[in-house]
Order: structure tokens, then sequence, then C-alpha cells
């Protein structure tokens, strides 16, 4: 009898063991960024969730925290190192706060194409600069490089060239990368944080915003505005972050599930914008916004000036290299 319930005591203390060791292997990644839960960033990054969960027998979990929930773009790149975030998107030109040259990509008429863009991600410039930033953000990692999308301007009048813009208080990311182009054609550049933009073209605080086409869309910006005026101006890109001290927690084999899945992840992102955009401007049309075709020329034109000028964050050698690469010549 003394001997069943040794036995039954050691059954239970094993069973409370290896639910604690469970318990204690599970590690829960807070994956946070500032888009709505239609855009392609979100879907991909439920898809990470989900594959991550899968490949790692629920050994990590990943919560993703949409729509600025857990802060703004710099609030969240800060909040790597302080630990109140683990995984985050942050776009290129946010994070040269923290490491100024990286900002070049997000500079206006700086990329050509898409051709020329996919040669920048995977080239030793590119590695280059996420090292220094990494350097510079306590060892937080540069997990993938996504394409976020071409930018054009909205408004509620046709914006055909440079003069067009003049005085145009327009709505741009608090981010140094965002302000050359409408300085550049005389607008009036307004930052403010993404989250307060619908409401201000609404209520006329600002006269325009710009932004990619999916983001246009996710956000509702064609509520507001009449017109897209299809500028492209910057080719946006977005990079996953990911916290050096949650990754120092993990396996070398969860490590390494986690970081492929971001990487996938960012090539699912790439490819579901390029689609959309593809797509996108006959949709637009459809819901009774008119969508202006524009002659790019004179709006490099006017930017030209601003790229070759002294005191830029990024190197004369920098700016060579990024547009010695090929494609989309």
């Amino acid at each position: 009898m003394k001997f069943d319930k040794l036995i039954k005591g050691i059954a239970i203390s094993a069973m409370a063991v290896a639910a604690a060791t469970v318990a204690q292997a599970t590690e829960t990644l807070k994956f946070a960024h500032v888009y709505e839960v239609n855009h392609p960033l979100h879907v991909g990054a439920e898809q990470v969730a989900k594959q991550v969960a899968e490949q790692t027998d629920g050994r990590v979990e990943i919560k993703v925290y949409p729509s600025s929930s857990l802060g703004k773009e710099l609030e969240l790149s800060e909040g790597l190192s302080l630990g109140t975030v683990d995984i985050i998107y942050t776009g290129i030109g946010f994070v040269s706060a923290f490491y100024a040259p990286i900002g070049m990509a997000d500079y206006p008429f700086t990329m050509r194409g898409m051709e020329h863009w996919r040669a920048y991600r995977d080239s030793d410039l590119f590695k280059a600069q996420s090292a220094e930033l990494s350097k510079n953000m306590n060892g937080n990692e540069v997990a993938a490089l996504s394409y976020y999308g071409s930018r054009h301007v909205t408004s509620n009048k046709p914006i055909l060239v440079p003069s067009d813009m003049e005085g145009l208080k327009i709505r741009v990311p608090n981010a140094p990368a965002y302000l050359m182009f409408p300085e550049a054609v005389g607008a009036n550049p307004t930052p403010m944080a993404f989250a307060e933009v619908y409401l201000a073209l609404q209520q006329g605080v600002v006269d325009a915003q710009e932004n990619p086409l999916t983001t246009i869309q996710a956000k509702k910006f064609y509520e507001v505005q009449s017109n897209i005026n299809l500028t492209g101006h910057i080719m946006n890109s977005t990079l996953t972050l990911v916290s050096k001290s949650k990754l120092d927690k993990l396996s070398d084999e969860d490590r390494a599930i986690v970081l492929q899945a971001l990487k996938d992840n960012a090539d699912f992102v790439t490819d579901t914008i390029e689609t959309a955009e593809n797509e996108l401007a006959a949709w637009f049309e459809e819901q009774g916004v008119t969508v202006n075709v524009v002659d790019r020329a004179p709006f490099m034109a006017a930017v030209a000036p601003s790229l070759m000028a002294e005191g830029l964050p990024f190197s004369k050698a920098d700016f060579e290299a990024l547009q010695a690469l090929p494609g989309n010549k």
C-alpha cells in the first residue's frame, strides 16, 4: 500500500515537472506593427504565427498586434530594445533614425523599378547597411526586407506637373526621406502619425497625403480624396526586425524556424503587393476615384538637385553603389 502511494506520488510529481518544463519551453513573441488587418503585411504576420507554431510544435508562439495597438513606428523600434515588443515591421525611413545611410533606399527616385529593388535586397550593400543598423539597435536583427509599394499622391484635385503641388499641405511620415519630394516641388510637408491621417484628410487639416496603392485602399483614403496621382516618387521598403534578447532565448532550431518564416513572409508580402499594384488602379476607378497617369520626368528633374546636395545622410559612394546595381535601366 505504501509502495503504491509512493509510486503514485512519484508519477504525480513527474507530471508536474513535465508540465512545468513544457510551460517554460514555450516562448511567446509579440509581433507588432502599424498596419490595418486587411493589409498584406498583417495577413503575412498571421501566417508567420501559424507557420512557426506548427514547425516548432508549439514551443514558440507569436501573437500579432496590428494597427499601432502597441505603439507607433519609432515607439516600436525603441520597444525592441526595451522588451515591450519582439518582432516589428518598420519602414526603412524610420530606422534611419538609428543608422542614417540605410534610409537612402527610401529617398525619392533612388529606385528604378522592381528589378532594381530586388537587386538591392540581395546586394552586399544592403547586407552591410543591415549589419550597421543592427549594431546601432543593440544587436536587434534585420530578418527580412519586403516591398511596401510605390508611393503616390492623393488629393482633391489633379496633380500632373510639379507646379500643381505648390503650397499643397501634404501629410508625410515623420522621417527625413519623405520631406525631400514635397519640398522640391514647393509643397508644404506636414509630418503626422499614420493613425491620424484619415481624419486629418476628412476634416481638411491637410490637403493631401502620399502612400502606396495598397495602403490607400487599406486605410480607405480614397473615401476622403477624389484623385490618385501616380507620381511613384518613392519605392518603399519594410524591414522585419527581431529582438536580439528574444532570439537568444530560442534554441538554434527554433531560431532558424522563426527567421526562415520571416524571410518567407517577406517574399509573400512583396509578391502580393506587386500583384495588387498592377490591379488597383482599375479598382479605384470603379469606386469613383479619378486615377491620373503622371509624366514622372518633371518630378524627377525637380528632385535631382536635392539628391546631389551636401549634407545627405548617405555617402556619394553608397549612392553610386546603389545606382550601379542592375535592373530597370
